[in-house]
């Protein structure tokens, strides 16, 4: 058989094939155009149209499912121990006993790889895992953390005793100044012992995309420098730099610099509450009443304002609002909590 015949052959069904895909195309596009009660009728599948990816945190994820981890950090150790602060999106520094703080770093959506050093729990630090919905690691505590945690069923990582596979010494380093974690050393441990990794829980704070600035409120305060006395012996300090647009942390006047980057600390926004505290026992282990309102300050991008924390229970979110109630914003990026005695004084230059 002749090419030409052969082609000849072809040519009806390449019609009829041509014809068949534009009728397709025909249905297909009538079928967009056609009303949702029309589609209902028929029982066809409605044709949604790709969604557009829209933008995220760069701090925390949005739309991220991932717990929190709540981690109990030793603060009596100088400048430039510290492992792993700067990939926490929270951290709490709070009063304890001797006149010293202790911090409490919170992480989410990080796979930081060296935490620490971790050191016991303080009751009180309970509430502020319990506002997160965060898992609770630490390494010992105090009897009034140990009563509180089984008496409010927080699900935490005692290195002590139900945990030890969630840390490790390091031997060149003297105890007890020496334990640390990261994140999927605490992810496998708290998976072994039950404990969900995913979470609905709200975020605590409103981060928004776009920058936020203070400088048009008429009750703004400049912040170029915010001193934060916790003792006679802790006072923390900040700086800003204008050109990052985020806060240089200090601890004791010096430079509050990561172990492992060797980089000074920084944070995108600062909140101050001012919370008064009292002695529990001999030892001077504190408490503090930080159940009802008080005054602070949010600090973000060279400016501060006058808020008010509110905390109705332990479990429950802090609300921070301006003062004339409308609960704040703040801007993307890692917070430093700042719960100061309140009969010490902040000062903001």
């Amino acid at each position: 058989m002749s090419k030409s015949r052969k082609n000849r052959k072809k040519k009806p069904f390449l019609w009829i094939l041509s014809i068949l895909l534009l009728l397709l195309i025909f249905v297909f596009v009538v079928y967009l155009f056609l009303p949702k009660e029309f589609k209902e009728k028929l029982n066809l599948p409605e044709v949604l149209p790709t969604a557009t990816p829209e933008p995220d945190f760069d701090v925390v994820s949005r739309y991220s499912k991932e717990r929190a981890f709540a981690v109990m950090i030793d603060n009596n150790i100088g400048n430039n121990k510290h492992a792993g602060l700067q990939d926490a999106y929270i951290v709490y520094e709070i009063i304890v006993e001797g006149g010293l703080t202790r911090l409490m770093a919170l992480y989410k959506d990080a796979n930081t790889e060296l935490i620490g050093p971790i050191r016991s729990s303080r009751h009180y630090y309970l509430d502020y895992a319990l506002e997160n919905g965060a898992v609770y690691a630490h390494y010992g505590w105090s009897e009034f953390a140990k009563n509180d945690i089984a008496m409010l069923g927080v699900e935490n990582l005692n290195g002590m005793t139900n945990a030890s596979d969630a840390f490790w010494r390091d031997r060149k380093i003297a105890a007890p100044h020496n334990v640390f974690t990261n994140i999927e050393t605490l992810k496998e441990s708290a998976t072994k012992r039950g404990y969900s990794l995913t979470s609905n829980q709200e975020l605590l704070l409103n981060y928004q995309l776009e920058e936020v600035s203070l400088d048009a409120r008429e009750d703004k305060i400049v912040a170029n420098k915010v001193v934060i006395p916790y003792s006679n012996y802790i006072n923390t300090s900040y700086v800003y730099d204008a050109e990052n647009k985020v806060y240089l942390r200090s601890m004791n006047g010096k430079a509050h610099v990561d172990k492992v980057t060797g980089k000074q600390y920084t944070a995108k926004n600062i909140i101050v509450e001012k919370v008064s505290n009292y002695s529990l026992d001999r030892e001077g282990r504190q408490d503090i009443r930080n159940i009802g309102e008080y005054d602070g300050y949010y600090i973000t991008n060279g400016y501060a304002v006058p808020i008010k924390c509110k905390k109705e229970k332990r479990s429950s979110q802090t609300v921070y609002t301006y003062l004339d109630g409308t609960e704040i914003d703040v801007n993307d990026g890692n917070t430093f909590i700042q719960i100061q005695p309140a009969n010490r004084n902040t000062t903001i230059e």
